[in-house]
């Protein structure tokens, strides 16, 4: 956690703002190529032999692959990850969230070429590898990255309860677990090795987060609620205003209606509000 804190102190400031809403305007982008030439998409995945073959945009543009058709439930499902993203992103901090989640997308990427290498070493070549690569891209999507945002929602808050089908109530780590079985059955049984590679390293972030987190992780809705005021107070008194009154201690902040005014009798650079400027003992 240290060598965490160091690398924030760092980079912190780089750190993108409601990464979530940006992912999901990825998507909307992606719908709208969908609309105008579905065709087109396969031109954006990420496919890594035709990435080693000059295609090198694929490696930033396949985040923008929607993960399934565009309906009603879709978009359902699309507010309900920015929901449970932003609440990360506002209990760890928006640059923790982003390694979380950015990691997640280098660990894909990393294993799409893992899986190229497997399959180079194995024999495959030319057009049949690359037609192996493009039904490989579908695997090697933000699906199972949007999986592992909820896995860690689970993990930090599990005792949020959500409506299954909007009518049950249940609280979300039975979800997560739900889905770790699920994920699991895929991984041992699927019998395919695109999609254990593709399993493995879009939730490697998760796997990494629960071992180095897993003794402070829990959340309560309160607590959450709790860490994001403490933080305000921070910011809020951390923060340098230009005006303070010498008697009451009064600030532009407690009330911006306020005037301030320097005292010509007192010895020194005393300032005071309106309501103490001409009742003060004059500083001799």
């Amino acid at each position: 956690m240290n060598k965490m804190s160091n690398f924030e102190k760092r980079f912190g400031k780089y750190a993108i703002q409601n990464i979530s809403l940006i992912l999901i305007l990825c998507y909307v982008v992606g719908y709208v190529i969908d609309l105008i030439n579905a065709d087109f998409l396969m031109y954006l995945t990420l496919n890594p032999y035709a990435i080693l073959h000059g295609q090198v945009w694929r490696i930033f543009t396949w985040v923008i692959i929607p993960p399934s058709s565009l309906d009603i439930f879709t978009i359902i499902m699309l507010l309900f990850y920015y929901n449970i993203g932003t609440s990360l992103e506002h209990t760890w901090g928006t640059y923790r969230y982003n390694v979380y989640l950015l990691s997640g997308m280098l660990f894909t990427v990393l294993g799409s070429f893992i899986w190229l290498g497997i399959q180079y070493f194995l024999g495959s070549r030319g057009i049949g590898i690359y037609n192996n690569s493009n039904v490989a891209s579908q695997f090697f999507s933000t699906y199972y990255i949007n999986m592992s945002i909820f896995l860690a929602f689970a993990a930090t808050f599990p005792d949020v309860q959500v409506l299954l089908m909007f009518l049950v109530p249940v609280k979300v780590k039975w979800l997560g677990i739900l889905y770790g079985l699920v994920l699991a059955y895929d991984f041992l049984f699927s019998g395919s090795l695109v999609i254990r590679i593709a399993i493995a390293s879009s939730l490697l972030n998760f796997l990494i987060f629960f071992v180095t987190s897993r003794s402070h992780i829990h959340m309560t809705p309160k607590q959450m609620k709790r860490r994001v005021e403490f933080r305000q107070d921070i910011r809020r008194n951390s923060r340098v205003t230009k005006h303070k009154c010498a008697v009451c201690g009064q600030t532009e902040d407690d009330d911006p209606t306020l005037e301030f005014r320097f005292c010509s009798k007192c010895n020194g650079n005393y300032e005071y509000c309106q309501q103490h400027l001409f009742t003060h003992t004059h500083v001799k």
